[in-house]
Order: structure tokens, then C-alpha cells, then sequence
């Protein structure tokens, strides 16, 4: 008698494209409303496209302020709603570079990258924080209901619910990175989505913000808002509120000049 093989991972037709998502990618709220990349995507067709839209135009300011070339790399890219869409706009003047921690997530990352034929974009299945060595990644059960993208790396003291208790004593070690090993020779945009390791991802990535002053989007709900934005600021930029966002523009790039906020809305000149 053959083994019953629960299926989690499907392909679905989406607003992003052709994307292995995992139908079990949610936590329910109450009965009529839940969180996770898998749930938005199978209940709008698309995850956050008013923040994915705001990244393509920023991209395209990139292009028009420095020319062909662009960088954008996704730390915590889950199954690449992001970075699909940078890849698609950058096609022959931009590139990304992605990173997932999670090893099962990173299966369908990649494997969106080829559905979508993302010829410039790569990515590794390796945390991001501030020094190169390993981390302990902790698995979920992906066959059972959680908001996977909510998954922190390392256990503390409140740690999110996600949907399924996490064994922090069974992990799996993967490569842990800084930016700034890296060494790019550019850096236009750099997106920071880490659950709680946004300061690590800051620290680690410095120099290299101080040489090539990239836009960011850092998600700011796990990590110390103070600290984020004694950051910015004594990095030279300006922050501007984007969702569960902190959007930093360096006050030297000339979008800087092209924004402004109205009744807390971001719009460009």
C-alpha cells in the first residue's frame, strides 16, 4: 500500500507569476482573516504589492540617477514575491542577489527564479547578520499551518507565535554572512526582512552603506526602532514610515529631493 505524502508545496498562478508557494503558509487570526505569504497570495493573488510597487519605482530611479548596472540584494527573501519582480523590471540594466535561511523556502525561492526565468537574479541559502561563520536555522513542520516568513532564527524571550511551537534544540547549521564580506562594487537597494536581526544585518553591512549609500526597506516590528534610526541617522539618511517598514534614503541621493510625505503618505515629486 503506498505511503500517504501530504502535499504542501504547489504551483499557483499569480499576480507575481508562476510561483511554488506552500498552501500551508499561514496563521489565522480568527476565523476570517490570517497572515503569511502563502495565505496573501492564495486570497489576493499577490503579498504586499503596494510595498513591491513602491520598490520598482525606487529601482527605477536607480537607473535614472546612476545608470545600468543596479544592485539589489533581498535578505530574507521567502519564495521571492520581491525578488521575481525586481529580476523582471531589472531585465539587461539590474540584477539581485537573494538570501533565505529556511532550506525548504529556499527550494521554492529557487525554484521560482527558474519558473520565471530571472536569467539576473541568484540566490543562497544563507542568514545574513553581522559576521561570517554558521547559525542554527530551526525547521518547522512545513506540512502544518504557520506563517513561515515569521520564523525566527534564534529563540528568546517572546519570540512570535507563528502558528506551530518551534524546537529550538533541532536546528540545522547553514552559512551566516555580513554584507560587507561580500564586498560588492556597487549596492543600490537593500531590503532587510530578518525577523528580529535587522540591527546584525545593519551592523555587519556598514561599510559597505557608507561607501555605496544604498536605498533600504527594513522591517522595524522585532527590532529596537530606537536603534534602527540612531542608525540611519548617523549614517546620513532620511527615514520615512512604510507600513511595517523604515524606508532610508541617503540625503546625498537625488530621490532624496524627489519625496515628501503628505498626511503620512510617501509620494514623489
Amino acid at each position: 500500500m503506498a505511503v500517504k505524502r501530504p502535499l504542501a508545496f504547489l504551483l499557483a498562478s499569480t499576480d507575481h507569476g508562476t510561483m511554488i508557494i506552500n498552501r500551508n503558509d499561514f496563521r489565522m487570526v480568527d476565523a476570517n482573516s490570517g497572515y503569511g505569504v502563502g495565505y496573501e497570495i492564495l486570497t489576493n493573488s499577490s503579498f504586499d504589492q503596494g510595498e513591491v510597487d513602491l520598490v520598482l519605482m525606487l529601482l527605477r530611479k536607480r537607473l535614472q540617477h546612476f545608470g545600468t548596472g543596479v544592485v539589489a540584494v533581498d535578505c530574507g527573501a521567502n519564495i521571492g514575491v520581491h525578488t521575481i519582480e525586481w529580476a523582471r523590471l531589472m531585465t539587461e540594466w539590474g540584477r539581485v542577489v537573494s538570501f533565505e535561511a529556511q532550506e525548504r523556502i529556499f527550494y521554492a525561492l529557487a525554484g521560482n527564479i527558474a519558473l520565471n526565468n530571472c536569467m539576473n537574479a541568484s540566490a543562497k541559502n544563507w542568514a545574513v547578520g553581522d559576521r561570517c561563520g554558521t547559525i542554527g536555522v530551526p525547521e518547522p513542520n512545513y506540512l502544518s499551518p504557520a506563517s513561515f516568513g515569521s520564523l525566527e532564527l534564534k529563540k528568546k524571550a517572546g519570540n512570535e507565535f507563528i502558528g506551530q511551537n518551534i524546537d529550538y534544540a533541532n536546528t540545522r547549521e547553514i552559512p551566516l554572512i555580513s554584507i560587507d564580506s561580500l564586498r560588492f562594487p556597487r549596492l543600490d537597494f537593500l531590503k532587510i526582512d530578518v525577523e528580529g536581526m535587522e540591527e546584525e544585518v545593519l551592523a555587519g553591512a556598514s561599510a559597505t552603506i557608507g561607501a555605496m549609500k544604498p536605498m533600504m526597506l527594513v522591517e522595524n516590528i522585532k527590532s529596537n526602532a530606537e536603534a534602527l534610526n540612531a542608525f540611519f541617522t548617523r549614517s546620513g539618511y532620511a527615514t520615512f514610515p512604510v507600513g511595517l517598514n523604515t524606508l532610508a534614503i541617503h540625503r546625498l541621493d537625488p530621490t532624496f529631493g524627489e519625496l515628501e510625505v503628505r498626511d503620512g503618505v510617501l509620494y514623489m515629486r
